[in-house]
């Protein structure tokens, strides 16, 4: 199949995100895990299954030496976008992301990986001392078990809103089954990560309430996921992380 690598839509780490048309290929560096990158399309497909909307994957192919996956190109702005271009519409936006979560993680899909199992094994790789690794494996097993689907990286620059309103959930990377308090403690420490620290509250006190979840509650995997998290990253993002991850309790 003839691609056209000349639009650019998005650079990530690791990653170029081109248009050619309908379709959209993500091409990975060259020295990027082949394991990671059929995980991720292995993930899209499965969470395709579910009927949460998401691009549909075409093909995993290799352009250069460079391993890609092609996915169909989804139109619009992401609410990343709208949320800086119309500043005055961010409760709308705010409520929009915590409904698209909440629908989210009413769907299951089995096949994924444990949220719990990769969890356990980022936090034996964290730079932290035994102690504090002991304290958050013993925090995690206490968790309540679920199987909902988790994004992972679930904030506003992975939704696109087509033009007629339709909001697409991308990047399916990170994608576990387990607890959705887990997912809601990434997408606020993300925001935190972002600067955004008054979103980040607004948004907790918006997906509590319309969950009916107590903020006690996701408060407690706060430090979890932050040792999760802090495994990859740059070394802002991993001292910040780890300062979360080593406060055990919070007010």
């Amino acid at each position: 199949m003839n691609m056209k690598l000349d639009q650019i839509i998005a650079e990530r780490a690791h990653k170029v995100i081109y248009r050619d048309g309908d379709r959209c290929i993500k091409v990975f560096d060259k020295n990027f895990s082949k394991a990671d990158v059929i995980n991720e399309a292995l993930n899209q497909a499965r969470i395709e299954s579910t009927g949460i909307n998401c691009p549909g994957i075409q093909e995993i192919t290799t352009i250069d030496g460079k391993w890609a996956i092609v996915y169909d190109f989804i139109e619009g702005k992401t609410l990343a976008q709208l949320m800086q271009e119309e500043p005055e519409k961010m409760d709308e936006y705010l409520e929009l992301l915590v409904d698209l979560q909440i629908d989210m993680h009413k769907h299951k899909c089995p096949l994924l990986n444990k949220l719990k199992d990769k969890m356990n094994r980022k936090i034996s790789e964290a730079d932290l001392d035994a102690t504090t690794r002991y304290d958050l494996h013993t925090r995690l097993e206490g968790m309540p078990k679920h199987h909902k689907v988790c994004h992972g990286d679930f904030n506003p620059s992975n939704i696109i809103i087509s033009p007629d309103g339709t909001p697409f959930i991308i990047d399916w990377s990170h994608a576990t089954q387990g607890n959705a308090s887990a997912d809601v403690a990434r997408t606020y420490l993300l925001f935190w990560l972002y600067g955004e620290i008054e979103t980040a509250k607004k948004y907790l006190e918006l997906f509590c309430k319309k969950s009916d979840t107590a903020i006690q509650y996701v408060q407690k995997w706060m430090p979890i996921v932050a040792a999760s998290q802090s495994v990859k990253g740059n070394a802002h993002e991993r001292e910040f992380l780890l300062s979360w991850a080593s406060v055990v309790d919070y007010e």
